[in-house]
């Protein structure tokens, strides 16, 4: 069911990890490396996954490998949006990759890269296609975000919210699907580059998007899928019940499961994305969530083989 284990999200996005209060990743680095080996001592062949960076940057790898924690993952991910945040062009993505592999041997994902139709759903089309000729053959994840669009009554979560302009209403367009389940272009191109390309998507706690996104991934030919199990939601009551839930339900796909969110009354400021108090708590999560659903079974799988241009 579980494929991979991913340590936290975009660590190195404020919308993600505070940087006022970990302004080095000190503190982000010794929770990473606790998660890492709390995961390997679970299950010892599932590949751990360094959270995406956004931006993709080389000196945020250097700075975690001298703190060590390239020693406790396996892979390293990345995330890019050239056509809607970063300041680069989308025909770089083979480049940024290099960036990466140039500071470390680890394989390295793009677990989050999608195009948002704010402006017009034919450019995310494009950008679908565009992406995929970039990409296919060059990594060994493509997650492409995401499957629907967020409802616009929900928070994007961000950490300047509507004060960001654009930037911020971009979030609600990511999907294939509108909010309502239809189809946009882009949603009609996208079997011609699964299974290569997976899907990222997010579910909120008790999603009622839940069924019918897993008929729409199989009915588009997905097979690899990343999305999240929170430890700030593990706290609400019923917690693992949704939690069985969201898994059994993603039990026919490759799932790098996403490990994140810190829940506010465990946090050094009452906020997802503050430092852990204790960052052994959020370790203890993690493996609990690899027992529940990724029990080692002794058998050694080896991480997937690094991809190259």
């Amino acid at each position: 069911m579980i494929e991979a284990a991913m340590i936290w999200n975009e660590p190195n996005n404020k919308s993600h990890w505070d940087p006022a209060i970990d302004p080095d990743w000190s503190r982000f680095a010794e929770m990473a490396s606790l998660a890492g080996q709390a995961i390997r001592a679970e299950n010892g062949s599932l590949p751990r996954v360094l959270g995406g960076m956004s931006p993709i940057d080389p000196g945020f790898v250097r700075n975690l490998a001298d703190k060590g924690v390239m020693d406790h993952v396996d892979v390293v991910a990345v995330h890019g949006f050239p056509l809607d945040w970063n300041l680069w062009q989308i025909h770089e993505w083979p480049a940024k990759l290099e960036e990466i592999r140039a500071v470390t041997d680890k394989p390295v994902w793009v677990s989050e890269v999608g195009v948002s139709s704010f402006g017009a759903e034919e450019v995310q089309a494009w950008g679908l296609r565009r992406t995929a000729e970039l990409l296919i053959g060059k990594t060994p994840r493509i997650h492409w975000y995401s499957l629907y669009d967020l409802p616009r009554a929900w928070p994007a979560t961000t950490r300047h919210k509507e004060a960001e302009g654009s930037s911020y209403y971009r979030h609600f367009h990511m999907g294939l699907l509108r909010e309502d389940g239809s189809p946009k272009p882009a949603a009609d191109i996208f079997g011609d580059f699964a299974p290569d390309m997976g899907v990222c998507q997010w579910f909120h706690f008790e999603d009622h998007r839940l069924d019918p996104a897993v008929a729409w991934l199989k009915r588009l030919g997905v097979r690899h899928l990343r999305t999240g199990l929170s430890w700030a939601d593990s706290f609400r009551p019923d917690a693992l019940a949704w939690f069985d839930r969201q898994m059994e339900a993603l039990r026919d796909f490759d799932v790098t499961v996403t490990f994140c969110f810190t829940p506010e009354h465990r946090g050094i400021e009452p906020h997802h994305t503050s430092p852990p108090i204790a960052p052994e708590e959020f370790a203890e999560f993690c493996a609990a969530m690899i027992r529940r659903y990724a029990p080692g079974s002794g058998e050694q799988r080896p991480v997937l083989a690094r991809a190259e241009a």
